[in-house]
């Protein structure tokens, strides 16, 4: 079973050193700290261990360190910064762990971004050898890069030669989306196995310089001073939202769980795994009443607010579900509490938006949202007397590929909405998930935000807000052939199916990697070039070529 948390005391991978307004996020791997067998990690090649302890850091430096403007990212082994993802750990591992390795380191790059985007933080790639693969992938997450001019190093993408399948962590779309690098030439860069070195690589835009060995860590050391003591800019000229200089972090606790063969409970968040009939239910608490109403009052709390503990747990619980339940298709999501509280909380968020501790705390439950839109399980939200599905919890609801109301005069069941909803948790595409779900009626967004409830289950099904509204009579029957249903329908179908639908309107380039890359690496992970006998992936690294069926399909 795989444990997606750690801390920087139990990094095998990573040394984290923060030094007043610079981190440095430094790549050593130990090529015998594996998360299977079967493989060693050598040249800084990387399993899902080495990107868990890297999206702890990230985690980290917004919370820990919120005085943080630079970050370096680069490796203490000479010569070579990162080989990127171990190729006999992809060729050993299943299709699914596969696919969910490439989903994963993903959303580590697409965290990096948004904390450049939204926290003001400068990323610097510091590239002292070569970067390949994911390792580059990894570098133009970053918002510069610079790489040593040692005769040697370069920057490549050799998977398409090389293994006959894709860079696997956005590494095609960020050439031509982030750092617009023509199409021709980066058709030929993505084909080329060796890559390009220092002045080409400048030239045609894969880095945005080098410098010779004798000058590299000078030149790196001053642009990081420059970046530090400049207002950062975002791309339209505006200024970036920066924490104070002298702000203090909080710290970030280890989650407690305790766990059953059939049931991980959390303090707000439980799950039940129906194991037989392939779906599980998980039930999300909501706030209390005596929530703090200050930004000091906030601080002195920590991790221990529940906006953040509560979504910190449901994030574990969804990553936890995505590699150590893959026969779990359908999620059932519940939630219990007090919908006044619920709108109570969204409003203290709101007012406070400007602390540098509230703004990463949204910021942070808009990323856990957006995990469970990318999440490939079927989503129902049952919204039952004691439900809180309101505001930042309205979206649980909304997230859901269906949402099932009881329709009870005798039971009070409701749902509302709150500022919250229109615009400080956006999906991938941009939009908010009411935008995305009124995309041809966009006036009824704006109804709906002016007059936010309660409704009750007629009204929100007149409203379009949920699904479904079966009676007292028919809500047992009706859920459990709703489960039964979709639990016996083909998982491949269902994953492309959901994929396609739950990001209507327009592309970005987070919907271009998940919604494309995801969708072609599942299936190229699958295709006899890559992993059959003569595979490519197969056949890397043995004295055996591979051989392929050249048929386009």
């Amino acid at each position: 079973m795989i444990n997606f948390q750690t801390s920087p005391k139990e990094y095998k991978h990573w040394k984290l050193n923060v030094e007043g307004a610079v981190a440095r996020l430094s790549m050593d791997v130990q090529e015998d700290q594996t998360l299977a067998e079967g493989y060693k990690l050598k040249l800084n090649s990387y399993d899902l261990g080495v990107d868990i302890e890297l999206a702890d850091a990230i985690q980290r430096l917004r919370f820990e360190h919120p005085q943080v403007r630079a970050v370096v990212v680069s490796s203490l082994k000479p010569r070579i910064f990162c080989a990127g993802a171990n190729i006999y750990m992809l060729g050993t591992s299943s299709h699914a762990f596969k696919v969910n390795f490439c989903k994963f380191t993903n959303e580590t790059r697409c965290a990096i971004e948004d904390d450049s985007r939204h926290s003001g933080r400068r990323y610097i790639a510091a590239l002292n050898g070569t970067a390949s693969g994911g390792g580059y992938e990894l570098a133009i997450a970053c918002d510069e890069i610079y790489l040593v001019d040692d005769g040697n190093s370069a920057v490549s993408l050799p998977e398409v030669p090389l293994l006959g399948v894709l860079p696997g962590t956005g590494g095609l779309t960020r050439l031509v989306d982030k750092r617009k690098v023509r199409r021709d030439r980066a058709d030929v860069f993505s084909t080329l196995a060796e890559g390009l070195k220092g002045k080409r690589a400048k030239e045609w835009g894969l880095i945005d310089d080098s410098f010779p060995t004798s000058k590299f860590d000078e030149s790196i050391a001053q642009r990081v001073a420059d970046v530090t003591q400049a207002v950062s800019l975002r791309d339209d000229g505006s200024s970036r939202v920066q924490s104070p200089s002298n702000s203090v972090g909080i710290k970030l606790t280890p989650l407690q769980f305790e766990s059953t063969v059939d049931t991980r409970a959390y303090k707000y968040i439980s799950v039940k795994f129906n194991r037989e009939k392939r779906y599980a239910d998980l039930t999300m608490l909501g706030p209390g009443s005596n929530l703090p109403t200050t930004a000091k009052e906030i601080q002195e709390l920590g991790d221990a607010y529940w906006p953040l503990q509560a979504y910190r747990e449901l994030d574990d619980a969804l990553l936890h579900m995505r590699v150590n339940e893959p026969e779990i298709g359908l999620v059932c999501l519940r939630t219990e509490g007090d919908i006044d509280n619920v709108l109570a909380l969204d409003k203290t968020l709101t007012a406070l938006r400007d602390h540098w501790l509230v703004r990463e705390i949204v910021l942070y439950m808009a990323r856990v949202l957006r995990r469970l839109d990318l999440t490939a399980k079927s989503f129902f939200a049952l919204i039952e007397p004691g439900s809180c599905f309101a505001g930042n919890l309205l979206e649980l609801a909304l997230a859901a590929d269906r949402s099932y109301m009881l329709n009870s005069p005798d039971q009070a069941v409701a749902i509302a909405a709150s500022e919250f909803n229109a615009g400080a948790l956006p999906m991938s595409n941009g939009l908010t998930r009411l935008q995305s779900r009124f995309l041809g009626t966009p006036e009824r967004v704006a109804a709906l935000l002016e007059d936010t409830g309660p409704w009750d289950a007629e009204a929100a099904e007149d409203a379009g807000l949920i699904t479904f509204a079966p009676d007292d009579l028919d809500w047992e029957d009706e859920i459990r052939v709703a489960i039964e249903e979709r639990t016996s329908l083909s998982p491949d179908a269902l994953t492309g199916m959901e994929a396609s639908l739950r990001f209507a309107g327009p592309e970005s380039m987070d919907t271009k990697i998940f919604g494309r890359l995801t969708a072609w690496q599942n299936w190229i992970f699958q295709r006899p070039n890559a992993v059959g006998p003569q595979g490519a992936l197969t056949n890397y690294g043995k004295p055996t070529q591979s051989q392929f069926d050249f048929k386009r399909t």
